[in-house]
């Protein structure tokens, strides 16, 4: 059998599965796609329908115009597929593939939309988690229970979530 990919949702109550290595990862700015991931672009890598299918749970979707609806988990919110239904592909949120650095986007779209200041935007100081201008923060004091309360679905299929406590 040739390899699948996997992903899901933050919560982990919708899981899905690929059949088929997805192609054409893009970045979209498009305004829509800005308001769907709630982010300053909306980052998709796609395939042929027949080849997706959900594993674990229910999408729920919202036709965000007449021929396309987006797929999402109705219970953490987090964005999970775009369907042009004109086309026999869907595409998928590459952060909610397990394996999302396997897809680095090829294109652009819908630039129209994309911040001025997108371009700069590698420029900017940038720092781990809990360090800041200044080096450690308080935040970094906070991490050790993020960690250990941390209910997020991991990048792996899981026979039952959530785990029982």
């Amino acid at each position: 059998m040739s390899k699948t990919w996997s992903g899901g949702c933050q919560c982990g109550a919708v899981r899905y599965e690929l059949l088929e290595r997805p192609t054409g990862a893009h970045i979209c700015h498009c305004r829509m796609c800005q308001k769907a991931f709630g982010s300053f672009f909306a980052p998709l890598v796609g395939l042929p329908r027949a080849k997706f299918r959900v594993t674990r749970g229910e999408m729920s979707n919202f036709h965000s115009s007449a021929d396309v609806q987006r797929g999402f988990c109705k219970a953490c919110g987090t964005p999970l597929t775009f369907d042009d239904l004109t086309e026999d592909r869907i595409s998928v949120s590459i952060g909610s593939l397990d394996e999302h650095s396997a897809f680095m986007p090829e294109n652009q779209y819908g630039l129209e939309s994309r911040e001025p200041w997108f371009n700069e935007i590698t420029k900017i100081p940038a720092y781990d988690s809990g360090e800041g201008a200044e080096g450690v923060t308080a935040y970094a004091a906070r991490l050790p229970g993020f960690a250990a309360t941390n209910r997020q679905h991991p990048d792996h299929d899981t026979k039952d979530w959530p785990p029982k406590r």
